[in-house]
């Protein structure tokens, strides 16, 4: 399972994700541009120690991105649909993809994603933190699918 972030906005949520893949063994896809330098220290501030145990691909292009899926699904988390996330029935090769934080995804990643889901929350909220959403997301798929880690 991969978590993708498409043109992430803000490095402290960018490490957030990248430690999560490493306590839960996802693959981390960065959609370039980043709304920030890579070298950023609130990166790896975010990520900690944890940042040798992750692995981080950065794709030039959201077209360079999709080179990469092969036959798994990309499931675009959106507020935007009403499919329930966590009814949703997930793959082990799925890769949940998540959109910058100020702007979700343009209507062409939209179109191209296989499945689009929403993380249910209070309706007078807007929305929920990237990171927090990764975590909440990926947690359900690997739950369902069998991939938590047992240590």
């Amino acid at each position: 399972m991969r978590i993708a972030l498409f043109e992430p906005e803000i490095a402290g949520n960018v490490g957030a994700v990248m430690r999560l893949g490493a306590c839960l063994g996802a693959a981390i896809d960065l959609i370039e541009p980043l709304g920030f330098p890579w070298d950023d220290r609130r990166v790896r501030r975010a990520a900690m120690d944890y940042i040798d145990h992750v692995s981080v691909t950065r794709h030039a292009s959201f077209a360079a991105f999709q080179e990469t899926l092969g036959q798994s699904r990309l499931v675009l988390f959106s507020t935007k649909t009403d499919q329930n996330a966590y009814t949703f029935a997930y793959q082990a090769d799925d890769v949940l993809l998540f959109g910058k934080e100020s702007a979700g995804v343009p209507p062409g990643v939209v179109a191209a994603a296989h499945e689009r889901v929403r993380l249910p929350m209070r309706a007078e909220v807007r929305s929920l933190n990237l990171a927090t959403s990764a975590a909440l997301a990926l947690g359900e798929a690997l739950r369902q699918t069998g991939g938590l880690p047992l240590g």
